[in-house]
């Protein structure tokens, strides 16, 4: 990793105890991402700095940590309340050999434009493949019957409990990087107004304590486990496992805008691309990107 590091760097702290016992026990599954983990109390985004670092050639699989966020945001620039000690704000380096396709922001995966002036686009199921590993993980430490609300969404019911954005840095005809970050709320905490009724937590849903290393564990086997599918061109698999984990992908009524106006229609499940169908009438629409409500 070159040296010419963003200052935020500086601020690197010793991994807690807890995270440090429980990512030892999950040492086998994942491997030598534990020498590449970086962690932090409070930064402006995990996001952001991943993607200081990946632009200055940090490490495949380079994973960041933190207990708070000043700037957190998810899609759209949405900020993401990030307080300390309430939630589990984590990004990871990807690089991957996947290729650019022509359409920008599917699947709520993001492409930034390189210097040299790279074709936007989307890298193919990613956000699918993060949510559904996000949501493996989480069962698995939890129990709790948390689901994905197409494209990024975890929820409980109809609560939201944490969020996947993808940000992806291409040059020309190729992505050079691949940054994945994920918000997970664990601690209930007086949420803003705007998003007090729908958000809950991991504590709140469990009505006890949760172990935050154990979390954290999961949710990176599963990551591991599912970007070995996405590279290996299991789409299939991925595709499968996420549909018996988003209910709502099919048989809910949504709201769009697009050039036509503002639109509703039923959802009617996802296609081997990960864009949601949504029955109007009687045509089948394919929702790629934009702004979805769920009525």
């Amino acid at each position: 990793m070159s040296s010419n590091l963003p200052d935020d760097l500086a601020a690197r702290l010793p991994l807690p105890d807890d995270l440090r016992q429980a990512l030892a026990r999950a040492g086998p599954r994942l491997g030598a991402v534990l020498t590449r983990l970086l962690y932090f109390g409070t930064v402006s985004s995990t996001n952001d700095m991943a993607d200081s670092l990946a632009a200055r050639g940090a490490a495949d699989e380079t994973i960041l940590v933190a207990e708070a966020q000043r700037a957190g945001h998810g899609r759209r620039g949405r900020t993401w309340h990030s307080p300390p000690g309430a939630g589990l704000y984590v990004s990871l380096v990807w690089r991957l050999d996947l290729p650019v396709e022509a359409t920008d922001g599917e699947n709520g995966c993001t492409v930034q434009r390189a210097p040299s002036g790279a074709e936007t686009g989307r890298v193919p199921l990613l956000t699918v493949a993060a949510g559904l590993a996000v949501v493996e993980g989480l069962r698995a430490a939890t129990a709790l019957p948390a689901e994905i609300k197409w494209p990024n969404d975890i929820v409980i019911g109809r609560r939201k409990l944490g969020g996947i954005l993808a940000e992806a840095s291409a040059r020309g005809p190729e992505v050079q990087y691949i940054v994945l970050g994920c918000g997970l709320n664990l601690r209930a905490v007086a949420y803003p107004p705007d998003i007090a009724m729908r958000a809950t937590s991991v504590e709140a849903e469990l009505g006890r304590a949760v172990d935050r290393g154990l979390v954290l564990a999961e949710v990176l086997a599963a990551l591991r486990a599912r970007r070995a599918d996405l590279a290996a061109g299991r789409f299939g698999a991925i595709l499968n496992a996420w549909r018996l984990l988003a209910p709502s992908s099919r048989g809910s009524r949504v709201e769009w805008r697009d050039e036509h106006g503002t639109r509703q229609g039923m959802t009617d499940g996802v296609d081997d691309s990960g864009a949601l169908l949504v029955r109007v009438g009687g045509r089948t629409e394919r929702i790629i990107a934009g702004e979805l409500r769920w009525l």
